[in-house]
């Protein structure tokens, strides 16, 4: 099918969702900018990443993406893909410490770092996903900007509360190992590919104000709403693959850390038990405790 072009649009203007992200992104620049003169330059790859998420959101919000939102299901995924799940991990990417120093010492931070929890964090995505995806309130965002305003805001906290407990610099419970995260990414990933797989395999139409749109661009109701939910698990599969990868050579460095820390204290006549070299490398810690063992020794 060739789309009309009449229905492409020239995107969207909306100052309720474009103001968050511009902030944010300013208030970023603003830290990395006292860490540089601080002489803790805050790392480019970093940088760049967060840089990339908000992006992936002012793109998902101006370009006619978002105009055809409005009158196709799977453009208003794709939409969501984008700001929800992949800009919010490469937000998460470039955070550090140093970074989060300021906003994690006021009171609201303290209260709030339990958002962060895994099992919070993740039980809070999942739920935020499947009520925004209820009709009732899908089709209002849609007819509504505040309502859709509020819908993204409220996909891009949790993705991003999500990844951070996952991929963060907060500390982490001491049982959310790499065993631990392992299920957290399946959880992760089998919650969306379950969202998808009722998408493209339903035989009910959930939003049926889309039908004057997707009527324009030759599309049955049901055939767009495969579509996005095709999208989805499109999305989610190659995500995983990523992180599986990830996890794959973090645990096979980790696992090399903890052994040359073992042998380096044998070597100076130092006890170093497993466990204690286990935790110093998983928290990310090894350095400090090699220079440690090597100023004992």
């Amino acid at each position: 099918m060739i789309a009309p072009l009449a229905h492409v649009g020239g995107g969207v203007f909306e100052p309720l969702q474009l103001l968050p992200p511009l902030v944010v992104l300013g208030a970023y620049w603003v830290r990395a900018r006292t860490l540089q003169h601080q002489g803790r330059p805050v790392p480019a790859w970093r940088m760049a990443c967060f840089a990339g998420g908000i992006a992936l959101i002012l793109a998902a919000l101006v370009t006619p993406l978002a105009h055809i939102g409005g009158e196709l299901v799977l453009a208003h995924m794709a939409q969501h893909v984008l700001m929800a799940d992949l800009a919010t991990l490469l937000m998460v990417l470039g955070l550090t410490g140093p970074l989060l120093q300021p906003v994690l010492a006021t009171r609201v931070a303290h209260r709030l770092r339990v958002l962060a929890h895994p099992v919070v964090a993740f039980g809070l995505w999942a739920v935020d996903l499947y009520v925004w995806h209820l009709p009732v309130l899908y089709q209002a965002a849609v007819a509504h900007a505040p309502v859709h305003a509020l819908q993204h805001l409220s996909f891009v906290t949790f993705g991003f509360t999500m990844w951070l407990a996952l991929l963060g610099p907060l500390p982490q419970p001491e049982w959310f190992g790499n065993g631990a995260k392992l299920l957290y990414i399946v959880a992760v990933r089998l919650t969306g590919a379950l969202l998808g797989n009722i998408f493209l395999w339903s035989g009910s139409v959930f939003y049926p104000d889309y039908r004057p749109g997707e009527s324009s661009w030759d599309l049955t109701p049901l055939a767009d709403q495969g579509a996005a939910g095709t999208i989805m698990m499109i999305e989610s599969s190659l995500v995983t693959v990523v992180l599986l990868g990830w996890l794959f050579v973090k645990t096979a460095r980790e696992s090399d850390e903890r052994q040359e820390l073992l042998e380096l204290a044998s070597a100076r006549g130092l006890e170093l038990s497993e466990q204690r070299a286990a935790r110093a490398v998983a928290s990310g810690r090894g350095d400090e405790l090699r220079r440690r063992l090597e100023a004992v020794g």
